[in-house]
């Protein structure tokens, strides 16, 4: 194979495996739309199928701006639910318990003035 035969391979493997990504996000904001009854759901699958391209050019124009705000909103979700597992599982503790152990250093000697006031401020901050 010449060069250029190897230019229009990777080529076309880019192309194909860029539109298995659009036909995966596709298949997944199909099935993350909860506004969408079975029977439209069941409609685009069969379209993807047998008219893959045009189907898919369709599906992004027209629920384009839709497929970027269900993403959006399940990486929100995903975010809380992660923060919310961090808290549980890190113990969160008050402000007012933070400053309470930062005194404590401060009176044993462990911290210094500077220290104490900055952890204090950390601790209001939140």
């Amino acid at each position: 194979m010449d060069f250029w035969s190897w230019v229009s391979w990777f080529f076309w493997v880019f192309v194909f495996t860029a539109y298995l990504m659009v036909l995966f996000s596709i298949l997944g904001d199909l099935f993350r739309d909860s506004t969408l009854n079975g029977w439209l759901k069941a409609i685009w699958i069969i379209f993807l199928i047998f008219v893959p391209f045009l189907t898919a050019l369709i599906y992004v124009i027209a629920r384009g701006s839709g497929m970027q705000k269900r993403g959006m909103a399940q990486a929100r979700d995903m975010q809380e639910q992660q923060d919310a597992y961090i808290r549980s599982t890190a113990g969160a503790s008050s402000p007012s318990q933070d400053i309470a152990t930062a005194k404590s250093l401060l009176d044993s000697g462990a911290i210094t003035q500077a220290e104490f006031d900055a952890l204090k401020s950390k601790a209001l901050a939140r």
